[in-house]
C-alpha cells in the first residue's frame, strides 16, 4: 500500500471524529444559519451532510482528479441547494470550510508524526497542496452554484410577482379590468404587454378597461409600451378604456406625440364602467 492509500484509509477511519469536531468546535453565539439551530432533525442533516463532504474529499487521494472533481460536484450542488445552507450567509459558509480546512492540515500533520522515518518533507506539502487546491475548487463552485440557484429563484420570483402586479379580471364575459399599481420599469413594462395579450385572448375578452390612477410615475419609454399595448389589443379585436391618467402621465405621452384617438380616456374607473354600461 503507498502513501496517497495510507492517508486515504488513515482519513477515512477518522470522518465521524471529523465531524463530531467540527460540530462541537462551532461557535454558535457569534454565527448563525444552519449552524446555530437547535433542532435535532437540522442538526442530523448538517452532521451527515459534513460526513459525506469528508467521505468524498479523501477520494482525491486514490481517484484521478477529474473523475473525483465529477463526482464531488453532486454533493456540492445539493448542498447549495439546501434550505438551511440557503438561509445561512454565504461568507459564515465559507468560513466553516476553512475551518474544515485546517482540520486536513492538523490531521496529515498526524500522519506524517506517525511515519516520520518513512516519509520525505515533499510529500507532506504535497498532500498540503492538494487540500489547499480542492478547497479552492470547491468553495469557488459551491458559490457558483449558491449564486446560480439564488438568481432562479429570483427570477422565478419576480415572474410570479409580475403575474399577480399585472392581472387582467374578468367583469363579465367579454369585460375585463387590468390594474396597474405601483412603479412601471420597461422590463415590467413589456411583460405587461405579453402577458395582458394573451390573457385578453385566452378569456376572449372584447373590452378592456386600463386603469392607471394607481401608477406613481411612468417614463417616456414606459408610456411607449402603453401605447403598443394598446396598439396591440386593437389588433387583436379587444377595444381599451384608460382611466386615472395622471397629469404627469399625460404630459409625457403629450411630449411622445402618442395620440388618444383610437382609445378612449375616463377620469376614473367608476366612470368607465358607468360608459360602458351605458352604450348596451
Amino acid at each position: 500500500m503507498n502513501k496517497n492509500q495510507e492517508l486515504h484509509q488513515f482519513l477515512l477511519k477518522r470522518a465521524r471524529n471529523l465531524t463530531e469536531e467540527w460540530y462541537n468546535s462551532l461557535d454558535k453565539t457569534s454565527t448563525s444559519g444552519v449552524y446555530t439551530s437547535h433542532d435535532p432533525t437540522v442538526i442530523e442533516t448538517l452532521k451527515a451532510q459534513n460526513y459525506e463532504f469528508h467521505i468524498h474529499l479523501c477520494e482525491v487521494l486514490v481517484k484521478p482528479e477529474e473523475a473525483f472533481f465529477k463526482e464531488f460536484e453532486e454533493w456540492i450542488i445539493k448542498i447549495a441547494k439546501d434550505n438551511e445552507h440557503m438561509r445561512t450567509p454565504i461568507h459564515l459558509i465559507i468560513k466553516e470550510f476553512m475551518r474544515v480546512r485546517q482540520q486536513y492540515f492538523d490531521y496529515i500533520s498526524e500522519f506524517a508524526a506517525l511515519n516520520r522515518d518513512t516519509l520525505h518533507q515533499e510529500e507532506i506539502d504535497e498532500w498540503n497542496r492538494l487540500v489547499i487546491k480542492v478547497f479552492d475548487s470547491v468553495m469557488l463552485q459551491f458559490i457558483e452554484e449558491t449564486h446560480k440557484y439564488s438568481t432562479d429563484r429570483l427570477r422565478a420570483q419576480q415572474e410570479l410577482l409580475n403575474e399577480l402586479s399585472s392581472p387582467v379580471i374578468s367583469l363579465n364575459n367579454d369585460t375585463a379590468l387590468l390594474p396597474l399599481v405601483g412603479d412601471v420599469d420597461t422590463t415590467r413594462a413589456k411583460y405587461i404587454l405579453e402577458n395582458t395579450l394573451n390573457q385578453c385572448v385566452q378569456k376572449r375578452i372584447a373590452h378592456l378597461f386600463i386603469d392607471l390612477s394607481g401608477v406613481v410615475m411612468i417614463d417616456t419609454m414606459v408610456a411607449h409600451e402603453l401605447f403598443q399595448l394598446i396598439d396591440a389589443l386593437d389588433l387583436v379585436g379587444v377595444k381599451t378604456t384608460l382611466s386615472g391618467i395622471r397629469p404627469e402621465i399625460a404630459t409625457t405621452a403629450v411630449q411622445l406625440g402618442l395620440s388618444f384617438d383610437r382609445v378612449s380616456v375616463t377620469s376614473t374607473l367608476a366612470q368607465a364602467i358607468d360608459f360602458k354600461n351605458q352604450e348596451k
